[in-house]
C-alpha cells in the first residue's frame, strides 16, 4: 500500500478507533488516575515519564486497548505528533482522547505520514487517525505540503521544465484559475535573462503564469525559481554539490503550495503566480562566464558565474510581477549556499526592507511552527556587484555575505514602492525526523499563508 494524499491516513468519523492519550509530565499523575490501576502500574513499571516522543501501547483483552504519547515540558507542535503514523502499529486506527491540540495533532500526523512512493512503496501502511471536527484546514494544509514535497522529490529526468509548468496548469485547472505558458520567441523577448539560463538545455525554458481571484481584490504576486536541475552551467559544480540539484526548483514548488493554500482558504486576494521553469545545462548554446545578458527591466548583467543562475531567472519574473504593481510581492528560491552556512537547513532566510512586513511574516512563522530568520539587505555591500562592462554583475567581487548579495541583486528589479519579501530556502530535510521525512520540504509555506491571511483579512471584496 502507498499513500497518495493525507486523506488516505484520515479515518471516517464513525470508524472504530482506539484512544490516544497525549500528555506532558505535569498531567501524567492525573492520567494515571484516569486510566485505572492496571494501566497505571504498567506505565510506571515501564518507566514512562511523558517525555517528548515517548510512547507506549497499553494492553487490553483483545491485544491493544489504547496508546499514550508523551509531549514533554515544552508546548506541543505538529512535530510532537509527527512520528505516530509509523510508530503505531500498521492497520490500527486512533482517535484523540485529548482534544486540546487537535489541529496540531492532525497536521503533524498527516505531515508525518508522507513518503515519496512514486518508484517504490512505503515501508508499511501508516496508522490512521480520526480527525476531530474543525481540523479540516489542517488536512488541506498538509495536502498542499505533500504536493510541494512530491515536486521537489521528483528526479530531474521525470520533472523538467515542461512537467513543472504542467503542474502549474493542473493547479490552475483544479481551482478555477487562469493558467498560461510563455515559451519560444515570446519568452526570449520578454524574459531574456531567464531564457539565456535555459538555452543550454534541450528541454526548453518556460514561464508558467497562474492568475486567480476577483479583479477588485488586492494583488499578491508570487515568484518561484524553478531550476529543474542545476549543473552550475559552464562554471560546473563538483559532483558532491550537484547531487541534490533536482531540488533547485524548490522555490517554485513552495509558491505552488502557497498558492494552493491561499485558494483553498478563499483569502480575499488576487493571485499572480509566476514560475520560471528552466534547466541550467551545458551545451554549445549555454550562456558563458563574462557574457552580458539583457534583462526584462533593461538592466544589463555581466555573468560573473553561471552557477548564480537563479537570480537571473528571478530578475525577469520580479520585473514582470512588479509591472502589475502588486500590493505584496514574494519570491522563493533555493538561491545560495551562504544562507545555509548562516542559518542551517531549517531556517529560511527572510529578506525585506519593510520592517512591518518582516514582523508579520516572522510572527506568522512562530504561530505556524514554520520559523524563518531575517537577514539584512545591507546596502553597504551593493558596490560589490559593480561591473566595468555592464550595469551589474550577477556575483560579488568578494567571497563573503553571499545570501545578502543575492538579495541586493534582486532588489534592483523591484520598485521601492512595492512591499517585497525574498526567501532563500533549503527546501529539503537531510534526515528523517518526526513529521519531516528525509527529502523535499515545503518550508515557509504555512508561515507565508498565515501572513497573507493576516495582511489581507480586512481587504475589501468578496471571497472567491
Amino acid at each position: 500500500m502507498t499513500t497518495t494524499n493525507p486523506n488516505d491516513v484520515i479515518a471516517p468519523a464513525d470508524a472504530p478507533a482506539l484512544p490516544l492519550h497525549c500528555i506532558g509530565p505535569d498531567g501524567l499523575p492525573t492520567l494515571l488516575e484516569t486510566l485505572g490501576p492496571d494501566h497505571a502500574r504498567f506505565l510506571v513499571a515501564g518507566g514512562f515519564t511523558a517525555a517528548a516522543q515517548e510512547w507506549r501501547l497499553l494492553p487490553g483483552g483483545d491485544g491493544i486497548s489504547a496508546a499514550v504519547l508523551g509531549l514533554g515540558d515544552a508546548a506541543p507542535t505538529p512535530w510532537s505528533f509527527g512520528g505516530l503514523p509509523f510508530a503505531l502499529p500498521a492497520g490500527t486506527t486512533w482517535r484523540l482522547a485529548t482534544p486540546a491540540w487537535a489541529e496540531l495533532a492532525v497536521l503533524g500526523w498527516c505531515l508525518g505520514a508522507y513518503r515519496y512512493t512514486r518508484f517504490r512503496p512505503g515501508p508499511r501502511p501508516p496508522a490512521k487517525l480520526v480527525a476531530p471536527p474543525g481540523t479540516e484546514s489542517a488536512i488541506i494544509t498538509a495536502a498542499a505540503c505533500w504536493r510541494a514535497r512530491d515536486l521537489i522529490n521528483a528526479p530531474a529526468n521525470i520533472l523538467g521544465p515542461a512537467e513543472l509548468v504542467a503542474a502549474v496548469e493542473a493547479l490552475a485547472a483544479a481551482h478555477g484559475a487562469r493558467g498560461s505558458i510563455i515559451a519560444g520567441t515570446e519568452l526570449a523577448e520578454g524574459f531574456p535573462a531567464l531564457h539565456a539560463v535555459g538555452a543550454g538545455s534541450p528541454r526548453a525554458p518556460k514561464v508558467a503564469v497562474l492568475e486567480w481571484g476577483e479583479t477588485d481584490a488586492p494583488l499578491v504576486a508570487l515568484c518561484g525559481k524553478g531550476v529543474c536541475f542545476d549543473t552550475g552551467g559552464l562554471d560546473l559544480k563538483p559532483s558532491a554539490a550537484m547531487l541534490r540539484m533536482k531540488k533547485d526548483m524548490g522555490g517554485a514548488a513552495l509558491v505552488l503550495g502557497l498558492a494552493e493554500m491561499v485558494m483553498q482558504a478563499r483569502l480575499p486576494v488576487r493571485l499572480l503566480v509566476l514560475v520560471g521553469a528552466v534547466e541550467n545545462a551545458i551545451s554549445g548554446d549555454a550562456f558563458r562566464p563574462l557574457d552580458v545578458l539583457r534583462t526584462r527591466a533593461g538592466i544589463n548583467v555581466e555573468v560573473g558565474n553561471t552557477d548564480a543562475e537563479g537570480r537571473l531567472v528571478l530578475a525577469d519574473l520580479l520585473t514582470f510581477a512588479a509591472e502589475r504593481e502588486p500590493a505584496l510581492l514574494i519570491d522563493c528560491a533555493t538561491l545560495t549556499g551562504a544562507a545555509r552556512v548562516a542559518l542551517g537547513p531549517d531556517l529560511p532566510a527572510l529578506f525585506t526592507s519593510d520592517d512591518s512586513l518582516a514582523e508579520v511574516i516572522l510572527a506568522a512563522g512562530r504561530e505556524a511552527h514554520d520559523p524563518l530568520w531575517r537577514l539584512p539587505i545591507h546596502s553597504g555591500y551593493d558596490s560589490w556587484l559593480d561591473s566595468y562592462v555592464a550595469d551589474v554583475n550577477n556575483v560579488a567581487s568578494k567571497p563573503m555575505a553571499g545570501a545578502i548579495i543575492g538579495a541586493l541583486f534582486l532588489r534592483r528589479f523591484v520598485s521601492q514602492k512595492i512591499r517585497w519579501a525574498h526567501l532563500d530556502v533549503y527546501a529539503w530535510n537531510d534526515a528523517s525526523r518526526p513529521g519531516r521525512p528525509e527529502g523535499g520540504e515545503a518550508q515557509a509555506v504555512r508561515a507565508l499563508a498565515r501572513a497573507i491571511g493576516t495582511l489581507f483579512e480586512a481587504a475589501p471584496g468578496p471571497r472567491r
